[in-house]
């Protein structure tokens, strides 16, 4: 199928997924390039492959191919892409593992694509985020992802109800904070760990601290502070699946 109008129903439908209401509303979201295209496919998320006139690719799915114009009316970057996807939304599961990340209103895409791909590298079985973080499906938090996000449990919700759950399955809650809090090298690496990370201007707020089991700090040399996804990155590490 070909489809060379901007207007056709189809196209108009699929940019809205540009939207989060849209994908919200519809369960889907669109994905970008090769690479991503791939991860979608080998996580059963893809659908429909949507092609510029001219590329070939093997998808054993719908396949519609489309013009130049209509590509560059569905892109989310600035490049014209030569492949894109539309996909659904995965189905989150409540049994969250025992390595999880819990994400206080994190804000940036970039750190939470970040975040989840490194959660993944560092085999932990679920992120989750607040109500009040980026949303999941945010275009630059996929691409920060490189496709991590469709392979691992990722779910947005109360924070407060997770972390309730994770005590409730005995699992220890550290949370990051710069006061009251013991070096990241006290802590003895251990199969069952929930980390908490908070927003990237005010941190970890009071009320997700006091329900905290133990916080933690980062030793450091000179500044304070790191970014929220490279701290991530280094307290998961020391907590990663051997």
């Amino acid at each position: 199928m070909l489809i060379t109008s901007s207007n056709n129903t189809r196209i108009k439908q699929w940019t809205k997924y540009h939207e989060k209401k849209y994908r919200e509303k519809d369960q889907c979201f669109l994905v970008e390039n090769r690479h991503l295209v791939e991860e979608a496919i080998q996580a059963k998320l893809l659908d429909t492959l949507i092609l510029l006139e001219g590329t070939s690719f093997d998808f054993d799915g719908e396949i519609v191919t489309v013009s130049e114009e209509v590509m560059h009316k569905l892109k989310m970057n600035v490049s014209l892409p030569n492949m894109m996807g539309v996909c659904h939304i995965k189905k989150t599961d409540r049994d969250l593992g025992k390595r999880i990340l819990l994400l206080d209103d994190v804000q940036d895409p970039g750190n939470g694509g970040t975040m989840i791909r490194t959660a993944y590298s560092f085999g932990f079985d679920s992120v989750i985020f607040s109500n009040k973080s980026v949303d999941i499906y945010n275009e630059k938090l996929i691409r920060s992802t490189q496709g991590a996000l469709f392979h691992m449990n990722v779910i947005r919700g109360n924070l407060t109800d997770f972390m309730q759950l994770c005590r409730k399955n005995q699992i220890p809650l550290i949370a990051t904070a710069l006061k009251n809090a013991k070096p990241l090298s006290a802590f003895e690496a251990s199969d069952s760990v929930a980390l908490i990370f908070g927003n990237e201007g005010a941190g970890v707020s009071e009320s997700v601290l006091k329900m905290a089991d133990e916080l933690l700090y980062i030793e450091m040399s000179h500044f304070e502070s790191l970014n929220v996804a490279i701290a991530a990155g280094i307290c998961m590490y020391h907590f990663r699946k051997k």
